[in-house]
């Protein structure tokens, strides 16, 4: 199912393939880890699933093209892609032994898997080009797409659910709304216990809570390495 990414990966310059498996805390340079990349290949994901979706489903509002491509792409999404890509392999592989994080525990959090995803993206968009780069994600974000039409998710709920387990809920605010009446743009933001958590944007404010929630999220997984 991943298999051109795959591809693409494996036939990485050395150097590119070495940043990719490279956390922050293994390098002196934050630079020389894969958070660059990631920053790189979240754009190029991006565009790669929009392109996709938008001759697909011609009927579809603008707000519905970003709800299937807000799930698509989020990071409980990258991360199943990274599983696919046998990322927990290859990132134990440049796990230094004296390591300050323990591999396992980089393992166990969701976005730590999706931003090495990210950034076998953008790697892969330096040395191969979009093109290329965008079919191959195409076809490794397939399953997510689908999964997404048929079983569209509820952050809000799961950040709900999930927060209640240790006695806290989440508080939304409305942080903005710009825009003419018929192409409103909301921006929301979430906080735990006082401190925001996360901020989505949509075309309506029950859209822009939901991004919320998903940011939000991924900020408690990577919360769970210092745990």
């Amino acid at each position: 199912m991943a298999g051109k990414l795959i591809d693409l990966l494996e036939s990485l310059d050395e150097e590119l393939y070495r940043e990719v498996f490279t956390h922050s805390s293994w390098t002196e340079r934050r630079a020389a880890s894969y958070e660059r990349l990631a920053f790189l290949g979240d754009s190029v994901l991006g565009l790669a699933i929009s392109t996709d979706l938008y001759p697909r489903f011609s009927e579809a509002t603008a707000g519905e093209l970003t709800k299937i491509r807000a799930q698509a792409v989020s990071g409980i999404a990258c991360a199943r892609v990274a599983l696919r890509l046998d990322v927990p392999r290859r990132l134990t592989e440049h796990a230094p032994a004296d390591a300050e994080i323990r591999i396992d525990e980089l393992l166990a959090a969701q976005r730590v898997l999706a931003s090495v995803c990210e950034a076998v993206i953008g790697a892969c968009y330096l040395q191969y080009g979009y093109e290329e780069t965008a079919d191959a994600v195409v076809q490794a974000f397939a399953h997510e797409v689908e999964e997404a039409l048929e079983n569209p998710a509820d952050f809000k709920s799961h950040l709900q659910e999930r927060l209640a387990r240790r006695g806290d809920k989440p508080h939304y605010t409305l942080i903005s709304s710009e825009g003419p009446a018929h192409d409103m743009r909301f921006v929301c933001g979430v906080e735990i216990r006082g401190e925001r958590y996360g901020t989505g944007s949509g075309r309506s404010k029950k859209e822009a809570e939901q991004a919320a929630a998903g940011a939000a999220l991924s900020r408690l997984d990577e919360e769970r390495i210092g745990d």
